[in-house]
């Protein structure tokens, strides 16, 4: 064979294994970002802070396994308030399919705004749960829980009232002496009067609540400064208004909060932001009373903060992000 027709050869050799590698690794990125299964996926909604930020705004990650978390559509913003604070957004389905979320936005008020889709939200409102409480402090982290007997939403925070608990008054950062409150409503319109939800005899924050066989599990942070604690521990109860107790051992390390908990299979994984380290941290456990790390296991997209996991269906999805059939 001549000397051209074996370049012309090794020429059309090369484009085809130039053009099946291309498959072969478009193949592969298809895989890795291919979409939801027939039965939904699970989302993890969170925000971004900078220094001395109020938060950016909602962002939403996605994954099959609980363990590997892409962002959605590059990251954007699925929604941000005109005013007030954005941060520790918490997003619950109720049993009518609609979205509510609650987050972090001013002093006697927590932002709340709800959505059919995840992408279109009403425009926000502020709840004031802590009016009738002139001194208090704040209101942070607010989260929801359904009660399916009462068919009631349970809205929940915490906040600090000086003077309230004063043996605890100096265990703490600052001023802040902080323990858990709720309201409840069916509606999002009308609200029971606020009242006290849990005192564990110490300064604490970020209350979660999930629902294990007919138990319920509230997870929540220890606060307390001094000595050092600022790590999460979990109580248990037979109804999701309590009462809760006793208070477990600790379940993560020190200088951790936002717990979020998801069941995935035949386990549950608890999220939990490592703010001072700048990123998450996670366990799981079968029986929610022994946890083992797994953080060196997650991939959860750099900056998050102080989220939530939870489930949605496959058509939701698609809503999200078109492109990922």
């Amino acid at each position: 064979m001549g000397g051209k027709s074996q370049s012309k050869l090794w020429a059309v050799l090369s484009s085809w294994i130039l053009i099946l590698a291309a498959s072969a690794q478009a193949g592969s990125y298809a895989n890795a970002e291919s979409g939801p299964g027939e039965d939904g996926v699970y989302l993890f909604a969170y925000f971004k802070s900078f220094w001395n930020s109020s938060g950016d705004g909602l962002h939403l990650a996605w994954s099959r396994d609980g363990l590997d978390w892409k962002k959605l559509n590059g990251g954007r913003i699925y929604f941000k308030p005109r005013q007030g604070a954005f941060r520790d957004p918490f997003i619950l389905q109720g049993p009518d399919g609609i979205f509510h979320m609650t987050w972090t936005s001013q002093a006697k008020s927590i932002g709340y705004a709800a959505s059919r889709d995840l992408v279109a939200w009403t425009d926000e409102k502020y709840l004031p749960v802590m009016k009738q409480e002139p001194g208090a402090l704040n209101c942070w982290a607010p989260e929801m829980f359904y009660d399916q007997a009462k068919k009631q939403f349970l809205v929940f925070w915490s906040t600090t009232i000086p003077g309230r608990f004063p043996e605890t008054d100096s265990a703490g950062d600052y001023q802040y002496n902080h323990r858990i409150y709720y309201t409840t409503t069916t509606d999002f319109q009308t609200f029971s009067p606020a009242r006290l939800f849990f005192d564990p005899g110490f300064n604490c924050i970020d209350a979660t609540i999930i629902k294990a066989g007919d138990e319920y599990v509230l997870f929540l942070k220890n606060e307390t400064l001094k000595p050092m604690k600022k790590y999460i521990v979990s109580a248990q109860a037979k109804s999701p208004e309590g009462p809760f107790g006793p208070v477990s051992d600790p379940i993560t390390p020190s200088w951790s909060e936002g717990p979020s908990a998801l069941r995935i299979g035949d386990q549950w994984f608890l999220y939990y932001d490592l703010y001072a380290a700048n990123r998450y941290g996670l366990s799981g456990s079968e029986d929610l009373k022994e946890w083992r790390d797994l953080s060196s296991k997650l991939e959860l997209p750099g900056g998050a903060r102080h989220g939530c996991g939870f489930k949605i269906s496959r058509q939701i999805f698609l809503k999200l992000s078109p492109k990922m059939k």
